[in-house]
């Protein structure tokens, strides 16, 4: 792959590529153990947002890099780039609305709540009878 007229050889990018691979296949198991081990629900969303958001992010970025050339990687870039801003956009908002819902039903530990927000939306309006 030729940049900036510098050209980077193929075992470098198959290197760099491996390491993306990895690191992502990596943080995407490591989520995985996390849901499995982590007791409560609010540790349960952390471990199935933040290292399986990331770990995609990296895998889709070698997707990207996998293809030799500069107008490729681009291409590549662009294809996935879908995908991860879906990804960013949904897991945190689908993680909100179990946690909240968790926390409606009652399967949060009270104790553990630093601040707790709310509170008063647990409890019937004086109206509502």
């Amino acid at each position: 792959m030729t940049v900036f007229d510098f050209v980077i050889p193929d075992a470098v990018i198959d290197g760099v590529v491996l390491g993306l691979v990895l690191a992502g296949a990596l943080l995407c198991l490591s989520a995985a153990i996390g849901l499995l081990r982590f007791r409560d629900v609010p540790t349960r969303l952390h471990a199935a947002t933040k290292p399986q958001v990331l770990g995609l992010a990296l895998i889709c970025l070698a997707i990207a890099l996998s293809q030799r050339d500069v107008g490729g990687v681009l291409m590549g870039l662009l294809l996935v780039a879908p995908v991860v801003l879906m990804q960013f956009a949904t897991a945190p908002l689908s993680a909100h609305m179990v946690g909240r819902q968790a926390y409606r039903n009652g399967t949060i530990d009270q104790r553990h709540l630093v601040a707790d927000e709310y509170a008063e939306s647990k409890e019937t309006p004086p109206a509502a009878g």
